[in-house]
């Protein structure tokens, strides 16, 4: 029998926040109409507003992005890393393979099957500017140190920094899985006024248009592996039916809740991933790969401080413009997405493993499949292949140009069209929760309309970009979106210390072997099972 205390609201328009739900979803669909009937002035201006960003704020892009990273290592090795993300008998939910399947599948799932092999190859092409020769093993050896760069540390540090900030504040402090929630400590009870609403609406914008980029991305790719088994011409309208079929099918997995859908989707992605890296290893240039891993990740590592605070004031600044800072935009813009989905499934666990599980696993995993699959890509170019001459027609050509090298083209290619769909399904379904979880004063399980709403609109918003200008439009509309919420995740970093110096000093409960078994045991002094959700969460 439940108490009062634990009974779901009876009605879904009680957990509805009317503000936020109805500003956003008229925004959105003024952007759409926008879209639709002025094409032309959509692309305009999104080109215009993204110079200017890039010009004046590309400094802060990095700075911050590597303000992110600091302060996640800080936290993980300080005396901060021991505090649990809710109650201190609680333990983690889910197991770790499933945990790192889930937040690496949302996380960037779709971005790497569309740039594993093409990055390298461009970088090689045009490597930053007074690093190496166009062509030169120095060049292929650099396009591999900016891969890890671009993909590895920083953009998990970012996910870790805003996803900590919204499990501590959700699960140790008792508040909601809002955005907002997290800025407590510095505005007190203003985060339930206007001001409050504003950053969450905010957030609702991020996590729309970055979830944009990846159906953009994913439904090209898919497109092009089309044409390359059937020839199937590629053409925006094909790619905007892929994205309204998939739509319709990501809708249906995230209905199906985080323990069925998404995380089923994310445990096979990550078998079918593999599959197919210890396919291309295997048959591939195996020694090359090995060699070139190690020697790449070598000078990534020495070379990462330098990166890391690299502006272009000194020259080479279109080339990070058109890569580094639009990268740190991107995946700022997908942190409100990402954060709220890892701290979804990550109650139960210290701040240390958090941190170290988010930014050290998927890191790997980007390293080496940038290796194999990267590697491969360049050690064909660099023998004689063609392959910059297919990723300079589309970038989503780079990974089939790079199989049609090897054995068994067809039956690899069927395998990454399967791939990235499920890649689009399981990312899309996450981003569709998480809209609503923002939609529904942060609970848990929001409601099925504004879930299959979001999912919608979501598509809807991919296929106008893809309209307006291709897989330009999308970027840069990205970008535009996520430029206030830069603002928004510093002042989260800012919250999270001011909350975390008023912990109080004191051992806390052993972290055992969390980390690497993902105990879902109950505690044994009768407190609520992990797998829980507190009232006061769900809203």
């Amino acid at each position: 029998m439940s108490t009062p205390a634990t009974k779901k609201p009876s009605s879904t328009t009680a957990r509805l926040d009317p503000a936020v739900l109805y500003i956003s979803v008229t925004l959105s669909a003024l952007f759409v109409a926008w879209g639709v009937f002025f094409t032309d002035n959509l692309a305009a201006v999104a080109e215009v507003s993204l110079g200017r960003i890039i010009e004046n704020f590309g400094w802060l892009f990095v700075l911050a992005s590597s303000g992110f990273v600091l302060l996640a290592v800080v936290l993980a090795f300080s005396r901060f890393g021991r505090i649990r993300l809710g109650k201190d008998t609680d333990r983690p939910e889910f197991s770790t393979a499933s945990w790192v399947a889930m937040m690496f599948s949302a996380g960037m799932g779709i971005g790497l099957m569309f740039y594993g092999a093409s990055e390298p190859l461009m970088h090689l092409a045009s490597p930053p500017p007074g690093t190496a020769k166009a062509g030169t093993d120095d060049a292929a050896r650099v396009a591999l140190e900016y891969s890890y760069f671009h993909w590895a540390v920083h953009p998990w540090a970012m996910y870790a920094v805003a996803g900590l900030a919204l499990a501590y504040f959700g699960f140790r402090k008792g508040g909601s899985s809002l955005i907002s929630s997290a800025f407590r400590p510095l505005l007190g009870d203003r985060v339930n006024g206007p001001l409050g609403k504003s950053i969450d609406i905010l957030a609702v914008f991020a996590t729309l248009f970055g979830s944009a980029v990846s159906l953009g991305l994913g439904s090209l790719q898919i497109n092009h592996g089309l044409n390359e088994l059937w020839g199937i011409a590629n053409s925006t309208g094909l790619a905007v039916s892929i994205i309204a079929v998939l739509t319709v099918l990501f809708v249906v997995s995230a209905l199906s809740g985080v323990h069925r859908g998404i995380q089923w989707l994310s445990n096979g992605n990550m078998i079918l991933a593999g599959v197919l890296l210890l396919f291309v290893f295997v048959v591939g240039p195996t020694v090359f790969i090995l060699n070139s891993q190690t020697q790449a990740l070598g000078g990534y590592l020495a070379s990462l401080p330098e990166m890391s605070f690299r502006t272009g004031a000194f020259g080479g600044g279109d080339w990070l413009s058109g890569w580094t800072i639009f990268y740190w935009a991107w995946w700022i813009s997908w942190t409100p997405f990402v954060g709220t989905f890892i701290a979804r499934i990550s109650r139960g666990r210290t701040i240390r493993q958090f941190i170290i599980g988010v930014i050290v696993a998927p890191s790997a995993v980007s390293v080496v499949w940038f290796a194999v699959l990267g590697g491969t890509a360049l050690n064909r170019e660099m023998h004689g292949g063609r392959l910059s001459a297919a990723v300079a027609e589309g970038e989503e050509a780079g990974l089939f140009a790079t199989l049609q090298t090897l054995p068994w083209f067809t039956i690899t290619s069927v395998l990454v069209i399967v791939l990235v769909g499920l890649f689009f399904v399981s990312g899309a379904d996450a981003a569709s929760v998480v809209l609503g979880m923002l939609s529904c004063r942060g609970s848990m399980s929001p409601s099925r309309p504004v879930v299959i709403l979001w999912g919608a609109l979501t598509g809807l918003v991919a296929a106008v970009l893809l309209l307006a200008g291709g897989l330009e439009a999308v970027k840069q509309v990205a970008i535009i979106a996520a430029f206030p919420f830069l603002f928004v995740m510093i002042g989260m970093c800012a919250s999270l210390v001011k909350a975390l110096r008023a912990e109080p000093r004191g051992e806390r409960v052993p972290e055992a072997v969390d980390l690497a078994v993902g105990d879902e045991r109950a505690p044994d002094d009768g407190a609520r099972p992990a797998g829980a959700v507190d009232p006061q969460v769900t809203g």
